[in-house]
């Protein structure tokens, strides 16, 4: 159980994290010509999403997902909100 918990933790932490760059840092960016927020949270977002990935891999067989679910799984990665959906979905029910 503390596995999904970690799992959960990390699908909720790239999830804020890429709602954090899509609806302030890149406004901020392309907007006003303020970086600093793209700067700050790309690289923390970009091992979260490595993180995220590799361990939806590694839970696979533990939260019983066939390919089907995998993917969306992993496509939800990059949609805003969609992490939150996994947690909502997949994840909450196995905690």
């Amino acid at each position: 159980m503390k596995k999904i918990f970690i799992f959960r933790l990390i699908a909720l932490l790239e999830g804020l994290s890429f709602i954090f760059l899509v609806f302030l840092g890149m406004p901020l960016k392309y907007l006003y010509g303020n970086e600093m927020l793209v700067k700050i949270l790309g690289m923390p977002h970009g091992i979260l999403f490595i993180v995220y990935v590799l361990t939806a891999f590694l839970f696979k067989n533990k939260l019983e997902l066939n390919i089907k679910e995998l993917l969306i799984v992993l496509i939800a990665s990059v949609i805003p909100f969609g992490t939150f959906y996994i947690d909502y979905r997949f994840l909450k029910s196995k905690f």
